[in-house]
């Protein structure tokens, strides 16, 4: 940290490939700066200024999200977004302010305590209590920050960080809200709490498969400005009438899915990203070939692919959400590969990128039972080759390249 008034507060930066970079504020959680601060062996984190800083012409700047859980032993352990990340130059950069005693722990709170009506609580701060009032409140002899011990927030089952079932940890066990009032104000309070950005869409009936154990959260009625959704009112932690099967969950304007569209073909076609809750082109400039395969793996299509530029221009209209994707040799996903900032016209329609992947697939038709009924089990040439499918002497198969 740099720029605070101790070794445990300031601008956060983190060394990349041997250069010191400030990390944006945007998508900044209290969770992200409480594992910087245990990291650094400065406790827990007591809050996240959002004030900007001067930055330098010289400095380097990280554009990268990161979705911690708060209890990660490393900042880079944490699921972490780069496509699309947001322009800092304007020297918004990400803060913490940490309690400066490495062995801080929490205090176990009353569940009696309340505070006067008209109080707010700050979203700068975050009180982490076992036992809080159902307006949000902290008593005044609680620390205001968070410890590993304490509620942690994840999204569950759909397909990435910021989207899917709503769980909270508690006391070792993980457990659902219920969807009685469930509503954006309450989904915003979850997506902001995550870093994911704004909700889009506050689903129940278990959208997102059932969980299990307990409901922690039943009659949530969130303002939408509250800095952790438990601190919402509520009909009291862990009182409900609810089963599993309205489960709550939501959908955040980071969530992230990747897909290609063509009428004939599962590997080749136009590339689009879903982002900010609806589907848009990827541009192709200046795709090189380390990312043409990292999105074909991404896409269960072979190691490898290439640009079809002869493709005649596309028809209709959509957003041309991002350009200038450079993957690198470290990027495990396309979502950690840097790139322009989101753009809903981020270059030109005769830019949007179509790709072919070298993964063809193998259509295997196999007869599974007497009578026969068949199914169709699709394997890549490459993996069908190298792997052996183990039929009974009943079995009828077909095969057709595709």
């Amino acid at each position: 940290m740099k720029n605070g008034s101790s070794q445990c507060e300031g601008q956060v930066e983190m060394n990349i490939s041997g250069r010191w970079r400030a990390l944006c504020a945007s998508h900044w959680s209290l969770a992200n700066a409480n594992v910087v601060c245990r990291q650094l062996g400065c406790g827990v984190a007591i809050s996240t200024p959002r004030e900007p800083h001067l930055v330098g012409r010289d400095d380097q700047i990280s554009t990268a999200r990161f979705h911690c859980l708060g209890t990660e032993s490393f900042l880079w352990s944490c699921p972490v977004t780069a496509l699309g990340g947001s322009d800092c130059s304007h020297g918004n950069m990400a803060s913490a302010i940490c309690s400066g005693n490495q062995t801080q722990m929490l205090p176990q709170c009353s569940d009696s305590f309340s505070e006067p009506t008209g109080s707010a609580a700050s979203e700068k701060s975050a009180p982490y209590c076992s036992g809080e009032d159902p307006t949000g409140q902290s008593p005044p002899h609680c620390l205001s920050s968070l410890s590993s011990d304490s509620r942690q927030l994840r999204l569950v089952d759909g397909g990435g960080p910021c989207a899917g079932r709503v769980e909270i940890l508690d006391q070792g066990s993980w457990g659902t809200i219920c969807d009685d009032g469930w509503d954006l104000d309450d989904a915003r309070v979850v997506c902001r709490q995550l870093g994911c950005g704004d909700a889009l869409n506050a689903t129940g009936s278990a959208h997102f498969g059932a969980g299990s154990g307990p409901i922690w959260l039943d009659d949530l009625n969130c303002r939408g400005n509250e800095s952790h959704v438990w601190r919402c009112p509520s009909r009291g932690w862990g009182r409900h009438d609810c089963r599993h099967k309205q489960d709550a969950g939501v959908i955040c304007s980071e969530f992230l899915a990747l897909r290609m569209v063509s009428e004939d073909q599962q590997c080749a076609g136009w590339l689009e990203v879903f982002y900010n809750g609806t589907w848009g082109s990827v541009c192709r400039s200046p795709m090189e070939d380390i990312t043409v395969s990292m999105i074909c793996r991404q896409l269960d299509c072979g190691d490898s692919g290439s640009l079809n530029s002869s493709v005649a221009l596309r028809e209709g209209s959509r957003p041309r959400w991002v350009d200038g994707i450079q993957c690198r040799n470290t990027d495990t996903s396309l979502w950690q590969c840097p790139s322009d900032p989101w753009n809903y016209n981020s270059c030109s329609p005769k830019e949007e990128a179509y790709i072919s992947c070298a993964g063809d697939l193998l259509s295997v038709s196999v007869c599974l039972s007497q009578p026969c009924r068949m199914s169709i089990v699709r394997f890549y040439i490459l993996k069908y080759l190298s792997d052996e499918i183990k039929l009974g002497p009943q079995n009828d198969v077909r095969m057709e390249l595709i």
